[in-house]
């Protein structure tokens, strides 16, 4: 007998739907037999798959005349293997729920789950998620690779002058820096650069999270769980208690974890939070809007930064162009002339796409005494005060790196404006 763990994604699907039931057993009680191991060696090489191409995500959907299977690949979803027969959705998502630890009953409600996936430096931490659509369940797994790199700041795409404001924030014995950005534009990524650097025996680091992405040898690691009330203000509130030089708050959420964070920050600590706002001065309108007394904010605030990730360019295929009238435009918006860029083309190193891997862009603000008192005063001119004082947008930070050759004009556009 071939070994079904050495096939394709295709021939699982096909060997699956060949063992299905034609009795109508239901797919909760099909699983646990023998008859079921193409379905469960069907669900593992879809996760070795997306492990192998880097997804951070996998998305599992059935359509009127398939079940869609997409991986999330540098930012974007790829439609994969031209969709599997629909016949196995039930199948599929039984499975997928009980490598979960889910109810393979329950289908008209949403639910959470963890699945261990491989052993040692190959284990993927899998935050598994199903929902109740119209033509069935979908399920999105959320991939956290036990064996990722912890990158180092030098890598995460700073510009020089970025990189050397950065690098005084995280220097300073004190305060609160803040880093805002949408769910998957490597927030969390930057700031465990950032406290990778801070480590020592010197220095006690506590952080609070949800989930703990990675690691940190010499580091304090709480994780959040809502079933003993370990919430992130109650964390926050412990971390006054805990002796420490920095922290680290995985996200503020509400007004209580946003005023304790303040005014931990205000008591000689370093604090790392992050907000899902769309730019630097929003995460200072963000924190107002929670209830955090302006007065307090201004006091605590060491600076602020936000941050996109774009696609780099594949080095093998890239190609030289001169930039169009519409780009044109967008460059002048921005105070840039007309000149060459570098766009994306494909090949096979980069599997068509054009692209390899990403890079952030950012945009910092210092919090000086002029952000500071206009803080204070409840100004509204936040942008126009932040651009007198020299902080570089998303958007310019993104033309510099499409000059430079490392991005595309295209992609930056698509990040920061959504392809406007």
């Amino acid at each position: 007998m071939e070994r079904i763990e050495e096939k394709g994604v295709a021939a699982l699907a096909e060997q699956a739907v060949r063992g299905l039931p034609q009795n109508g057993r239901g797919a909760e009680n099909m699983l646990p037999s023998v008859k079921a191991a193409p379905v469960v060696a069907l669900a593992d090489k879809i996760i070795h798959e997306a492990v192998l191409q880097n997804a951070s995500d996998i998305h599992i959907e059935p359509m009127k005349d398939r079940l869609r299977v997409r991986y999330r690949i540098d930012g974007v979803l790829r439609d994969m293997y031209g969709g599997l027969p629909l016949r196995l959705k039930d199948f599929l998502l039984s499975r997928i729920k009980i490598m979960a630890k889910l109810d393979t009953t329950e289908r008209r409600l949403p639910q959470d789950g963890r699945i261990a996936f491989g052993e040692g430096d190959s284990a993927v931490d899998i935050r598994v998620s199903t929902m109740p659509v119209l033509l069935g369940e979908t399920a999105v797994l959320r991939l956290l690779s036990g064996a990722r790199k912890l990158l180092r700041l030098d890598e995460l795409g700073f510009s020089p002058a970025n990189r050397r404001l950065f690098d005084d924030w995280c220097r300073r014995p004190s305060g609160l820096v803040l880093n805002s950005g949408p769910v998957n534009s490597g927030k969390t990524t930057t700031l465990y650069a950032a406290l990778n650097e801070l480590n020592s025996a010197e220095k006690n680091i506590v952080t609070i999270e949800d989930p703990v992405e990675y690691f940190l040898p010499g580091v304090n690691q709480i994780q959040v769980n809502a079933e003993t009330k370990m919430t992130f203000a109650r964390g926050v509130r412990s971390l006054m208690r805990q002796d420490f030089d920095v922290g680290m708050v995985g996200e503020i959420r509400d007004e209580e974890t946003a005023e304790i964070a303040v005014r931990a920050a205000m008591t000689g600590r370093l604090l790392f939070s992050t907000l899902h706002t769309g730019s630097a001065t929003g995460a200072i309108y963000r924190m107002l809007d929670m209830g955090v007394k302006p007065y307090l904010l201004a006091a605590s605030l060491l600076g602020i930064m936000a941050q996109r990730l774009v696609r780099r360019l594949c080095p093998a295929c890239r190609e030289e162009y001169d930039a169009d009238e519409e780009e044109a435009r967008f460059l002048a918006a921005h105070g840039y002339e007309k000149r060459r860029f570098f766009r994306a083309r494909g090949c096979e190193a980069c599997h068509g796409s054009g692209y390899q891997g990403r890079m952030a862009i950012h945009e910092l603000l210092p919090v000086d005494v002029t952000i500071q008192r206009a803080i204070a005063q409840g100004s509204e001119d936040m942008d126009a005060l932040a651009k007198q004082a020299g902080m570089v947008s998303l958007a310019e930070d993104g033309i510099q790196k499409a000059a430079a050759g490392h991005t595309s004009l295209a992609e930056v556009r698509r990040v920061v404006y959504g392809g406007l």
